[in-house]
């Protein structure tokens, strides 16, 4: 198992890498479902503070497999039974998801957090095993930092439940610390191209299951309550503020910005955010849906809070870690940042918040379409200008 080459020519995913992340997205759901449940039944923070620890769980597993995979992929046998296996884990955390959220049993989740573990740590021995010097200690010391944190997870098994957050806060920190401790040794050859596209596919897929659930939770509600008129506008919002979601994260490349570990690191991490909170948008539909037709404990302002927030949450970052490396000018640069702020005050509209939340969106997208065009046509008429007076 030899490191690949960063200047790989036409380096894309493969078909395992693809039915990885659709595994993944499994437990994505199965979170998406509790946070509603939660939220629904009139508890906010606990929902939130749940999914958000479920969530990393499954973000962090599968970034760790990502960027292993763009530095060490060979695509072998034995690589594919340890991913298989990592699928397998994930299958066994979704499993455990609706214990840890109702009963704050973190058992199942663990168990299957710990199969994940253990086969990144076998594919780590084995790239340790074919290497030699700095890259080899880069490997052992990704192998041991995945156990040593594995070992601190036990934590949220034994200790009393009013440590567990803190326990979750020291634990996350550790993790996110292997890497950085790992590299120092020698850099891994991530691929720039591949990790963009890894990550432009998993947010395809985190927002067409946002589609999925909130399409399911309107049709649900069409079915049982007749209530066609209270829907329409949350399924044309909620549709719209996807669409745009989808539009600002794709309409610039990222993988020219990843050029070095800390350019990659901060953005890699940072999309815990945006991953999570794209998924949470889908929740937050239901959660409409649900106080639309009366079955939702919470009022109307805190069931257009769980589509805002984190709509607003995603815009934002979207352009913190992403889209503002693209931009020129003042204008360009105020879009998604008062498009945030705009989302989440759509919160106060009432029945009219995630169809104004969508709408703000969408003029989100047609503003920077606009910037854009006058940019490339002013650029157009001065280079013109230019070449005449030559």
């Amino acid at each position: 198992m030899t490191a690949r080459g960063r200047e790989e020519e036409h380096r894309a995913a493969t078909p395992l890498e693809l039915f990885f992340d659709l595994c993944f997205v499994v437990a994505v759901a199965q979170a998406g479902v509790e946070l509603v449940h939660a939220v629904a039944e009139g508890h906010p923070g606990e929902g939130v503070l749940n999914y958000a620890m479920v969530f990393f769980a499954m973000w962090w597993a599968w970034m760790n497999f990502t960027w292993f995979a763009s530095a060490y992929d060979n695509d072998d046998t034995l690589y594919r039974v340890v991913t298989l296996v990592q699928i397998a884990g994930v299958l066994v955390l979704a499993a455990g998801v609706s214990k840890a959220f109702q009963d704050h049993q973190f058992l199942v989740v663990w168990l299957g957090y710990l199969i994940m573990r253990l086969a990144l740590i076998t594919q780590w021995l084995r790239a340790a095993a074919s290497t030699t010097g700095a890259e080899r200690r880069t490997a052992l010391r990704y192998a041991g930092g995945v156990a040593l944190c594995q070992v601190g997870w036990l934590g949220l098994l034994v200790l009393p439940e009013g440590a567990r957050a803190w326990t979750f806060l020291v634990m996350a920190i550790a993790e996110m610390a292997v890497p950085t401790w790992a590299e120092r040794a020698r850099t891994t050859p991530w691929h720039p191209h591949h990790i963009s596209e890894r990550y432009g596919l998993f947010t395809i897929i985190v927002l067409g299951e946002t589609i999925a659930a909130a399409t399911v939770a309107v049709k649900s509600g069409i079915d049982e309550n007749d209530a066609l008129g209270e829907l329409l506008p949350i399924a044309v919002g909620g549709l719209l503020l996807v669409f745009a979601a989808w539009w600002i994260y794709f309409v610039v490349p990222i993988h020219g910005h990843l050029a070095s570990n800390k350019q990659a690191f901060l953005w890699g991490y940072g999309h815990y955010l945006i991953f999570a909170s794209a998924a949470a948008i889908g929740a937050g539909i239901e959660v409409a849906v649900e106080q639309a037709v009366g079955k939702a404990h919470i009022s109307e302002t805190a069931a257009s809070a769980a589509v805002t927030i984190p709509g607003a949450v995603y815009f934002f970052t979207v352009w913190a870690l992403h889209s503002r490396f693209f931009k020129v000018g003042l204008a360009q640069q105020l879009v998604l940042p008062v498009t945030a702020l705009a989302v989440l005050a759509c919160t106060f509209a009432g029945r009219w918040a995630v169809l104004a939340a969508g709408i703000v969106a969408a003029l989100a997208v047609a503003t920077g379409v606009t910037l854009t065009s006058r940019m490339v046509r002013a650029d157009g008429a001065g280079n013109s200008r230019d070449t005449h007076a030559a």
